[in-house]
């Protein structure tokens, strides 16, 4: 009896296949239980740092190991940890290259590693300062895969020796299939999402700027927009001055005067420069880091980083290029940048839009402008004729050529370059050219320098300027170098937050010591004098440093 019950309570092969069968369901359950819990996860957490922490803890609670990693594929092509149950504050720090430790391995070679005990002596085992791994003894890796695509690699370990048998690989692999699956299509709804947001935003921006048929609106419009809707620190706009071949900022949502005096780019300098000779895009992680952009300093004082920069084309040809901080280091994604380019695209053909329809207005409107023009002609004349100072005709009709010139070469410029504003710098370098040929005597030798900052002016205000500059060089060449051969005449141009100064220098003979403005004013200084006030400007004349300078203060209200 004894016998024939211990012989019953012995485990046949039979029975051993059944506990095996039992086992394995059992495992299965769990594996089932542990994917559908994962789905709920990622269905319902919102923070992504925290699904896979949720992950990494059912992995590990499901294979009854100590601790768990999730590293996840980036678009650089490199593993990047993303949750880790034993050192969470090492998420997103931890970055591998495929093929780099066990881990690498595992994810180049598509398949699972097991290690039974002190992973370290393996010949694939890479250690990372950031992590402390010698606390654990056994490993196993088994990699995210969904079809074909390689979307990470999931880890579990313990601190004691174990070794992994075939259905807990199994059911790990069971599980990282499941979870790969579901990442992926969570990643590709995510990712639906957010092209549709990106392409709405770049809609919306594109019909805000269409609608406007001014440049600057359309300009301001373009980077407050896209700063806006696109979630950047920084925006701005050059455009692409033809015949100096220079990038010119012409507009920026940033506020900061320094930065919104940056100067311009020569054509093929820095990214900006290389995106108008290639006619292509580029992006920079961190331009505080990169040697190729110019004004690294100026990103790091105000706290920019990442960097995109897309031209502007008009047909085949680029006009400009745009460009995107972000305020972290940002590794700008092919949906992004396809996103910023069609929005080029439709900035483009604003831009371009806008300057046919200020050339059609200004055609409209030259009749217009020669007749204020040819007004003000008859003001110099009838001024030449009421002054009392005694002149040949000769020199009467000269000084009259002069200032027609002056007028005729902002109209020339305005033709050139953004047809209805002309920068001081232009102008002057205009004229300076012109008073070298017409007025400098053979054996005299006065140099005119330019330098400052090239603020534009609208139409009025540029003839005003040129005419008040015409007169100040005359003045310098006419009296302060009567009796000198050699000296120097400096033109220099300051743009301030409420007003733009402009200096008119010389190194003549200087000015008598009683010299008095409203007094002593030839009919030159009268008409720089009369020319400031109807702009609003004021004039001042004397001696400073051994110098003869001029200065013309002109408010930033004004430059319009």
């Amino acid at each position: 009896m004894m016998a024939r019950e211990f012989k019953r309570a012995w485990p046949t092969k039979k029975h051993r296949m059944l506990d095996e069968r039992l086992h394995d369901a059992f495992e299965h359950a769990a594996a089932l239980a542990a994917v559908e819990e994962i789905s709920r996860v990622l269905d319902t957490a919102a923070d992504p740092s925290e699904k896979f922490a949720n992950i990494a803890e059912i992995a590990r609670r499901v294979t009854h190991t100590d601790a768990a990693q999730i590293f996840l594929m980036t678009e650089q092509g490199t593993l990047r940890l993303e949750a880790d149950t034993n050192e969470p504050d090492a998420k997103k720090k931890v970055e591998l290259t495929l093929g780099s430790g066990l881990t690498g391995w595992a994810a180049l070679h598509r398949k699972p590693v097991a290690i039974y005990r002190e992973p370290w002596n393996d010949a694939r085992y890479l250690e990372h300062p950031l992590l402390n791994e010698r606390s654990f003894q056994s490993l196993l890796c088994v990699p995210l895969v969904a079809g074909d695509d390689l979307l990470g690699v999931v880890n579990v370990r313990t601190r004691l020796p174990y070794g992994y048998a075939r259905r807990e690989a199994h059911i790990l692999s069971s599980i990282a299939h499941q979870v790969a699956r579901a990442i992926q299509q969570q990643t590709e709804v995510e990712r639906l999402v957010t092209k549709a947001a990106k392409f709405e935003a770049v809609s919306e921006v594109s019909g805000a700027i269409v609608q406007s048929p001014y440049l600057e609106e359309i300009l301001q419009l373009l980077v407050g927009f896209t700063a806006e809707r696109l979630n950047y620190k920084v925006v701005t706009v050059r455009l692409l001055d033809e015949s100096r071949q220079e990038l010119v900022l012409r507009a920026t949502q940033s506020q900061n005067y320094a930065y919104r005096r940056k100067r311009g780019l020569h054509v093929g300098e820095s990214f900006a420069g290389r995106a108008v000779v290639e006619k292509r895009s580029f992006s920079v992680p961190d331009v505080t880091e990169n040697t190729e952009y110019v004004g690294a300093d100026l990103a790091e004082e105000q706290g920019l980083k990442g960097m995109a920069c897309v031209p502007l084309m008009a047909g085949d040809e680029p006009i400009g290029v745009m460009t995107c901080y972000t305020e972290d280091r940002h590794e700008f994604s092919k949906l992004e940048m396809r996103a910023l380019e069609a929005l080029a695209q439709q900035a483009a053909l604003a831009i371009e839009h806008a300057r046919l329809k200020v050339r059609n207005t200004l055609m409209q409107e030259m009749h217009h402008r020669m007749k204020n023009s040819l007004q003000q002609v008859a003001s110099l004349l009838r001024l030449q004729l009421a002054d009392g100072g005694h002149k040949t005709v000769e020199e009467a009709l000269s000084d009259v050529l002069n200032r027609l010139t002056a007028i005729a070469g902002v109209h020339d410029l305005l033709s050139r370059e953004d047809l209805d504003r002309v920068g001081v710098i232009s102008i002057a370098e205009a004229l300076a050219s012109h008073q070298q040929m017409a007025m400098m005597l053979p054996k005299r030798f006065v140099p005119i320098s330019i330098g400052g900052d090239d603020v534009p002016l609208g139409m009025t205000q540029a003839t005003q300027v040129a005419l008040i500059l015409n007169e100040l060089v005359q003045n310098a060449v006419q009296h302060g170098f009567r009796n000198f051969e050699e000296g120097e005449i400096c033109i220099r141009v300051r743009a301030l937050d409420d007003e733009v100064k402009i200096w008119v220098s010389n190194s003549g003979s200087g000015l008598p010591d009683d010299f008095e403005l409203a007094l002593d004013s030839h009919l030159g200084l009268k008409i720089v004098t009369s020319l400031a006030g109807a702009i609003g400007a004021k004039f001042s004349l004397g001696r400073r440093f051994k110098w003869v300078v001029a200065e013309l203060r002109l408010p930033t209200s004004a430059t319009g």
